[in-house]
């Protein structure tokens, strides 16, 4: 489960404390600070980063709403409120939610799976932002450079001073030496089976004595490779 570091916004010292109660029951949420002013939550703000904010909309000075709105970069944000009057325009701020005091303990349960559910998408959306798939340039033709993921290739086959990459849905035909293009090749990923062919480890369905087979095609283990191949492939 995710865990949320939280601020309390409000100028009632008893719906505080009441926040905290309901906090303290609950395995993976914590409070960070409070604030009883939403002017001094924003200068916090600046400077630290939450997951969620629990904000009451009737305070001095500034008010949730205007809080809102002059948030460089906005949290989760769960009103809490007196007043049920507010909930469409908190909506049209995009707030997960709108809870009316006096908060029952289930109503606030709920708004916090809906916090973690929020919350533990967002990471997975992020995460997978950041997983680069590594990639290589080959040259197709004298001016054209064609960009391939190294995830795709299945088979390099060396012809004399040529290669042909065959992926899982295109094949080229390049200038350079197999023993070139492998050293480019995460080892990791990629072993070398004879003189004439590299494959992709992870793309192999059978291993049958001397040979290899790869989407229906067979491939020979080369007699000086096979002692190696056979310790990587099958440990």
């Amino acid at each position: 489960m995710t865990n949320i570091n939280c601020l309390i916004i409000d100028d009632e010292p008893l719906a505080v404390n009441v926040i905290k109660n309901f906090i303290e029951e609950i395995n993976n949420i914590s409070v960070i600070e409070t604030f009883n002013s939403a002017i001094d939550a924003l200068s916090f703000l600046k400077d630290n980063n939450v997951d969620l904010i629990f904000l009451d909309i009737n305070m001095p000075l500034l008010n949730g709403l205007d809080f809102i709105k002059n948030l460089e970069k906005k949290p989760l944000i769960i009103v809490t409120t007196a007043y049920d009057e507010y909930a469409i325009k908190t909506y049209e701020l995009e707030v997960l939610d709108y809870l009316v005091k006096p908060i029952s303990f289930p109503r606030f349960i709920k708004a916090i799976n809906r916090a973690s559910k929020t919350l533990a998408t967002t990471e997975l959306t992020e995460k997978s932002k950041s997983i680069k798939r590594p990639f290589t340039f080959i040259k197709v033709d004298k001016k054209k450079m064609k960009k391939i993921y190294l995830d795709e290739i299945l088979v390099i086959e060396s012809l004399r001073d040529y290669l042909k990459i065959t992926t899982q849905t295109n094949k080229y035909i390049i200038h350079s030496t197999l023993t070139n293009f492998t050293k480019l090749l995460p080892e990791s990923n990629f072993i070398r089976i004879h003189r004439s062919f590299t494959i992709a480890i992870d793309k192999i369905d059978t291993v049958e004595g001397n040979s290899l087979e790869i989407e229906g095609i067979r491939y020979v283990i080369g007699r000086s490779y096979i002692e190696n191949v056979k310790k990587r492939i099958l440990g």
